[in-house]
């Protein structure tokens, strides 16, 4: 059988392996000059060192086991650090105290109970809330169409959760995995996090982050991957018709604009207008370069800030004297515009208040990366707008972080969505490629 995937992000480098794995004759068209898709790097000269920087901060937790599959097969699973705890520090703006999230080895929700209790961000009462909500949450039907329609603010609200709570626990999670606040979220999407993330088992979100710049990580590493598997990689090649296609099956990994671009006017049983209704939603990362070390930890998050994670990523990038710091601003819709200048004068104060040591310290660069079209917007009822891998025509298929993966948009959506490609074109075992305009 041969086989042929358009677009060389995660999602078609991981349909691509599958593929190839199971004796397809397999060939990959990725427009850009490089794998890896939204999960790149580039380099840029900083108080003359040469640095490597990511386009944003992607982690990982460990309940993501299609993602860590993948580097196993990318041979790359040295490249991360995965904690063997939850342990994540939170700063407020307002106060020099520290706050502490870290897991027990107890069973979920125990596993919480003692961080939550001692964490200084909430009130007792606030707390004692929690308790009904996270239970409630646990039970929850996420696969239910229900489910997709509420929105997750909605539900936390009539499950108890004041605004503090929502801003200082619920949205600290929930902003940076759904790229969406609380009131905008859908339920189903913010019930798959916490559930796979929290509450199915103690060690499911323990948190993982390169060790290694994503280009080396990704886009470099399933370049090898893939010529070993005898993949034909042709990148640079910008597809604008399927038509002529010679392939059995084919396999559409491109961002949805792009998708319905390609596909036939009938190739997918979604409503009208449904790349409108995905949306998309921006991320934003503020860069920062200073002479000294200013962050102690790996990560911390952020409360009663407009900053949301900040990374150290020193190491990472080669810098060898000084520290670099990144800002991870998710759902930055109020942001996405605005321009470097503008965003330094009203970032900067904040990341010398939530990190005191920056005060005293001489910043060498601030530059920003943007990402306008992350992923799509979780909002409620997005669920009818996400195809599965399967289209109405034979032989063609659909991938991507924005399919019925029943994830938000994540690395290991696009991954978990590769996957489903590949096992539908194996399962058919397609012997001609039906595309008709």
């Amino acid at each position: 059988m041969r086989a042929t995937v358009i677009g060389g992000g995660l999602a078609g480098i991981t349909a691509a392996l599958r593929l190839a794995d199971a004796g397809a004759a397999v060939t990959l068209l990725e427009a850009r000059p490089r794998l890896g898709g939204l999960t790149h790097s580039f380099r840029r000269s900083v108080a003359d060192q040469d640095l490597w920087i990511d386009n944003g901060q992607h982690v990982f937790l460990r309940c993501c086991t299609a993602y860590t599959d993948l580097l196993d097969r990318l041979g790359v699973r040295d490249q991360v650090e995965l904690q063997p705890r939850l342990d994540v520090t939170v700063r407020s703006e307002a106060s020099t105290r520290v706050g502490r999230l870290r897991r027990a080895t107890l069973p979920p929700p125990l596993h919480l109970a003692v961080a939550l209790a001692g964490y200084p961000w909430l009130g007792l009462a606030a707390k004692a809330r929690l308790v009904p909500a996270v239970v409630a949450l646990g039970r929850l039907d996420r696969t239910a169409p229900t489910t997709d329609e509420r929105s997750f603010g909605a539900w936390l609200a009539d499950h108890g959760q004041g605004a503090r709570a929502i801003e200082a626990l619920w949205d600290l999670i929930g902003v940076a995995t759904l790229n969406a606040t609380a009131d905008r979220a859908s339920l189903a999407l913010a019930a798959t996090v916490f559930q796979l993330g929290l509450l199915d088992s103690p060690d499911a979100a323990d948190i993982g982050w390169a060790r290694v710049p994503l280009q080396q990580l990704h886009g470099d590493a399933a370049t090898r991957a893939l010529a070993a598997a005898g993949v034909e990689v042709r990148t640079g090649s910008r597809m604008s018709s399927l038509q002529g296609i010679d392939t059995d099956a084919l396999v559409l990994a491109v961002p949805p604009d792009q998708a319905r671009r390609l596909l036939p006017t009938d190739a997918l049983d979604l409503p009208d207008g449904w790349v409108e209704g995905l949306g998309s939603a921006p991320i934003l990362n503020l860069h920062l370069v200073y002479d000294r070390a200013v962050l102690e930890e790996p990560f911390t998050a952020a409360v009663d800030s407009p900053l949301q994670w900040v990374f150290d990523r020193t190491g990472h990038s080669g810098l060898s004297q000084g520290q670099y710091v990144a800002v991870s601003l998710s759902a930055a819709q109020a942001y996405a515009e605005l321009p470097v200048a503008e965003l330094r004068t009203r970032f900067l104060p904040h990341v010398e208040a939530l990190l005191p040591r920056a005060r005293g310290a001489q910043l060498l660069d601030f530059f920003v990366t943007r990402e306008p079209h992350a992923t799509f917007d979780p909002t409620p009822g997005t669920a009818r707008f996400r195809p599965p891998a399967r289209t109405r025509r034979r032989g063609l298929y659909v991938a991507g972080a924005w399919t019925a993966t029943g994830w938000p948009a994540t690395m290991e959506g696009a991954v978990r969505s590769g996957n489903d490609a590949a096992a539908a074109v194996l399962e058919d075992q397609p012997s001609r490629l039906e595309v008709v305009a």
